[in-house]
């Protein structure tokens, strides 16, 4: 039998170590631990949380790597409790929600002339944001987990230590459905491709598809995981497959892939090593590359996904540093720099030394746009909105085209962005109209006029 090797596009896929110059430094981050990443990314910001009371949060521009210092970097804090999670808005690059101790979300949308840093890395005067767009109130307990619909306009799920999972409509404020019959903590929700379900891995071990319209259990996996290491998952585009990470009964990390439609046994299984900190798996879904990170490693490990056996294929040795990761997170595809073959960006966030941007590069000799390593990203535009795919909508994202000559194409193009006033805003306005009012009133009754 002839040997044969697997060809694949990015076989050859390489990161080198990001220059000092490269980096964000200069902050202080939050104590507080949990089942969260620590750090989301748009393709134009990125978050995360720093020590101090009332949940304050450092938002970088990706275009302006430097040193942040507290006191003179605007910041954002509007909580009264620590920041436990944040998630962007997928079709609005300066909006994400933050869920906090305090039993709240906030959402917040980042004015465009944002400058922590100037052009030279340096810390530049600022004025701090503190006033949130919209507030949802519903958990009773303090909020661990957020996520965003992938292809619904201002949907959002979220998780809590009060046991439930709740689905927002966050532009009218009301919450859409609500689950409660977990045994335990929840350690992570996710959205399959089209939005239609909701994976939720869960203390007590079992991982539940969900119905998030409804609010109900379609199907269960009883115990995918044997160890205690918490479980993380994430679906594998529209496969029909959803992967999950977790420790076995020796306290070993490890891999399963499951097919939804049959969920009995895992499709495959691969131990990675013995160390002790919880896996995220970041799926790109237009590549089908599955980066593999850790939380207090130094290691990326890049997977390529097949639909057949053995289904997951490893590409060369990823990348490997001495700083250990507190967190990592995946930047959109719309953000990277596609004419150096830049496939995608994770940005790393560490204890000590700041964030770092792990740049993942598929080597090519040409200078031209490489249209077979860039397939159609998801755009910055929902397909349908709350209410319709409330009322049973399925759709995809919405795709757009990564060449920069086809980037401004109606496909493309950014929706226009939603009009959210803030309490304050609309409280003056009131006041205002108020005014207004008994000024008109006075003048008629000065006149004789019977209203």
């Amino acid at each position: 039998m002839a040997f044969k090797i697997r060809t694949s596009k990015y076989r050859h896929i390489f990161c080198d170590p990001p220059k000092p110059e490269e980096c964000w430094t200069g902050f202080r981050l939050a104590t507080l631990t949990g089942e969260q990443q620590y750090i989301k990314a748009s393709s134009k910001y990125f978050v995360c949380t720093l020590f101090g009371g009332g949940g304050p949060m450092m938002v970088g521009r990706l275009d302006r790597p430097g040193r942040f210092e507290r006191g003179t970097s605007a910041e954002v804090a509007g909580h009264t409790g620590g920041v436990l999670d944040i998630d962007f808005n997928p079709f609005d690059d300066s909006m994400f929600a933050s869920a906090s101790e305090d039993t709240t979300i906030k959402l917040w949308s980042i004015p465009d002339d944002w400058e922590p840093t100037d052009e030279k890395g340096l810390a530049q005067k600022g004025e701090n944001l503190n006033e949130s767009l919209v507030d949802l109130i519903g958990h009773r307990k303090k909020v661990t987990l957020l996520r965003f619909h992938p292809s619904a306009g201002n949907v959002l799920g979220s998780s809590s230590s009060d046991y439930t999972v709740k689905v927002w409509d966050v532009e009218k404020g009301e919450e859409i459905s609500s689950f409660s019959e977990f045994g335990d903590l929840i350690q992570d929700i996710v959205w399959d491709v089209r939005g239609d379900a909701m994976a939720v891995s869960c203390k007590d071990k079992i991982v539940r598809i969900m119905d998030p319209r409804a609010g109900s259990v379609a199907s269960t996996i009883d115990t995918p995981h044997e160890g205690l290491k918490g479980i993380k998952l994430t679906y594998l585009g529209e496969t029909g497959k959803i992967l999950t990470v977790g420790g076995s009964k020796q306290s070993a990390r490890e891999m399963k892939i499951w097919d939804l439609k049959n969920l009995s046994a895992p499709l495959s299984s691969e131990t990675i090593d013995n160390a002790s900190g919880t896996l995220l798996p970041l799926y790109d879904n237009d590549s089908q590359v599955l980066y593999l990170g850790g939380k207090g490693d130094g290691i990326i490990r890049p997977y390529e996904f097949e639909d057949k056996k053995p289904y997951l294929h490893r590409l060369n040795d990823g990348f490997r540093s001495t700083s250990p990761a507190k967190g990592i997170c995946m930047v959109p595809k719309r953000g990277l720099d596609v004419m150096s073959c830049e496939t995608a960006r994770l940005l790393k966030l560490t204890n000590n030394d700041g964030v770092h941007p792990l740049r993942f590069t598929v080597p090519r000799k040409s200078d031209a746009f490489q249209d077979d390593i860039f397939p159609d990203c998801p755009a910055p535009k929902p397909a349908h909105s709350a209410d319709e795919w409330v009322g049973g909508s399925s759709c995809l994202p919405v795709t757009m085209s990564l060449n920069p000559r086809d980037r401004k194409n109606e496909n493309g193009a950014a929706a226009p962005k939603k009009k959210f006033r803030t309490m304050a805003t609309v409280s003056k306005e009131l006041d205002e109209a108020k005014a207004r009012i008994s000024y008109l009133e006075k003048k008629l009754t000065e006149a004789g006029i019977s209203y």
